[in-house]
């Protein structure tokens, strides 16, 4: 009863918080705004016929600041955070493992072989390099599927050693060439490896949205397997669950995520790990509660985090990796060692 009541009231604070970072972000930068300024602008391009987008109030460069360049890169990172943090949370129900995440498909580093060959190859384009990391994370994800595959069955030790083994494999392909390539590429590979929604417009939403809306219909269709499947494969046929073919669609739907996460932001880590077990830890293991705030926790998260790659060295910026890293683990820690942990059977 009390995760029930919780639950809701989380999701809605989350979603507020979230709202407020993205004004936030659109309002920081070079050309001087506040944060209601940036919300009107903002409200003035969702809504036609706002008197103070016509009437002089604000100059042609500070609209173009906020909603060319600063709300889609907000809006992108948010976007990121939460299509990375459900398919963490479905793969954390494929395989039953609290390690999993996005990575363990071996995704992030087929994406990063694809995107690494581009600048190498000296075809470095934001097209191309978005191109060839979402073809390339198609195909890692294909080939780990296919190993780990034996008589029909998934079986979910199997797929994380393949995912692992493979992951690895990549990473060792994906080191050579940053290695052997030209010094001048080599900034450019690393700023891709480590993340980045830096080069973010409004056309670069379309795809991730997508990939989300179709995530978030696809778990509200299953929710209720993946609770039944997370007492036991036995238990979940017992109540008439097809716990194959579950596995395989949360696994399509988890590729598809973080495939498209990291064509348009790059190897973003720590997200799908990490924010579905906070959620956990706030409001229980039942998916009908958990999703809804492990989905707003993550836009929330990255859109923080991108917030302070912009401004902790401004006027350089912090590769968003690094910062999910830094600010993220030390407060999951924090989290492990409280008593919703000892209730989740994981801070013992």
């Amino acid at each position: 009863m009390r995760h029930r009541l919780r639950a809701p009231l989380m999701t809605a604070g989350a979603g507020i918080a979230l709202v407020a970072v993205l004004i936030t972000s659109a309002a920081v930068g070079t050309v001087d705004l506040t944060p209601y300024d940036a919300g009107r602008l903002t409200l003035g391009h969702l809504l036609p016929g706002m008197p103070w987008m016509s009437d002089g109030t604000y100059t042609p460069l500070q609209d173009q600041a906020v909603w060319q360049f600063r709300m889609p890169r907000a809006l992108l990172a948010a976007l990121a955070g939460a299509a990375l943090s459900l398919a963490g949370a479905h793969l954390q129900a494929v395989v039953r493992n609290p390690l999993a995440e996005p990575a363990i498909l071996g995704v992030s580093s087929g994406a990063s072989v694809g995107a690494v060959a581009v600048v190498v190859l000296g075809t470095a384009s934001t097209v191309s390099i978005s191109t060839a990391a979402f073809l390339a994370a198609t195909a890692a994800t294909a080939l780990v599927f296919l190993v780990a595959q034996k008589n029909g069955r998934i079986a979910p030790a199997r797929l994380i050693l393949c995912g692992v083994a493979l992951g690895i494999f990549f990473s060792a392909i994906t080191s050579y060439l940053t290695l052997t390539t030209e010094a001048q590429n080599v900034f450019s590979v690393m700023f891709f490896l480590l993340g980045s929604v830096s080069a973010a417009t409004m056309t670069s939403l379309v795809a991730p949205a997508a990939a989300l809306a179709i995530g978030l219909v696809v778990t509200a269709v299953v929710v209720r397997g993946m609770n039944a499947m997370s007492v036991g494969d036995d238990a979940a046929v017992a109540l008439g669950t097809d716990v194959n073919r579950l596995r395989v669609v949360l696994l399509l739907t988890a590729a598809l995520l973080t495939g498209v996460v990291v064509s348009v932001a790059g190897g973003i880590g720590f997200v799908g790990l990490v924010v579905p077990h906070v959620a956990r830890l706030l409001v229980g293991a039942d998916h009908r509660r958990m999703i809804p705030l492990a989905v707003t926790g993550g836009a929330l998260f990255l859109a923080t985090a991108d917030l302070l790659a912009r401004t902790v060295s401004a006027p350089a910026e912090v590769p968003i990796g690094i910062v999910t890293a830094i600010v993220g683990a030390p407060f999951f820690l924090w989290l492990m060692r409280g008593h919703a942990a000892d209730e989740q059977g994981i801070g013992r």
